[in-house]
């Protein structure tokens, strides 16, 4: 039987790559980033679940290369998962910090889902889910490029939902809370955080429902900072 196809972006490490591993349970794969030999090492992974994958190495930020790359490519699940963050003040934070997390954050949804979501319409199925943050609704001091960047997601996400529902493409936004991974310093208690793993399963639940029914919005947290995890082993992507 023929699986879905899932396309993921930032799918070489952290959250990209657990999402890549748990849909490989149930569809092949495009995996997109920028480091070709950290995809090959996801693909295999991958590959090992029994999904077939194919790597697109490519800066989702640079509109030419993206869109060369990714349009005409059929894909029944686009995650936009690709992100960074640097959390500053506003007068610390330099004009290529500023420049960077709106590139990565907000000007490259547009690029990827451009390229695919035509497909998708065309077809008359199709989901797009978008790795949000509970920023996306919270403010904080040095939040004011990365707060703002995920506040767009939102706004873009639900408006986009309100365009492409009556073709038959669902529209989520996964809003994970605090996660272990990378982006934070070396020295930060990540002890009690959420794994990528959990934001993987979140992933795969709005994915998965029945096409009748949307789960727009999904938030997931740690339960308590003061609470480690069962399980807080150190995370290798």
């Amino acid at each position: 039987m023929t699986r879905p196809i899932a396309l993921v972006t930032g799918a070489s490490r952290g959250i990209g790559r657990a999402i890549a591993e748990r849909l490989a349970e149930t569809h092949d794969l495009i995996l997109v980033a920028r480091d070709e030999a950290q995809l090959q090492d996801v693909s295999i992974a991958c590959q090992a679940t029994g999904a077939r994958t194919d790597c697109i190495a490519v800066d989702v930020t640079n509109f030419l290369a993206t869109a060369e790359r990714l349009t005409g490519l059929h894909v029944d699940v686009l995650v936009n998962n690709a992100g960074v963050a640097v959390m500053k003040p506003f007068l610390d934070m330099t004009a290529e910090e500023w420049h960077r997390m709106v590139n990565v954050n907000v000007n490259a949804l547009y690029h990827v889902t451009r390229a695919v979501l035509p497909g998708m319409v065309e077809r008359g199925h199709g989901h797009v889910c978008t790795i949000g943050s509970t920023a996306g609704r919270n403010t904080f001091v040095g939040g004011t490029a990365y707060a703002g960047t995920k506040h767009f997601v939102m706004g873009f996400s639900e408006s986009l939902m309100l365009e492409v529902r009556d073709a038959g493409v669902g529209v989520s936004v996964v809003m994970p809370g605090s996660v272990d991974t990378d982006l934070f310093p070396a020295s930060t208690n990540r002890t009690w955080m959420l794994e990528p793993r959990d934001v993987a399963d979140a992933v795969a639940f709005v994915v998965h429902t029945p096409p009748h029914m949307l789960v727009h919005r999904i938030e997931v947290r740690p339960l308590s900072p003061k609470r480690p995890r069962e399980s807080s082993t150190p995370q290798s992507h």
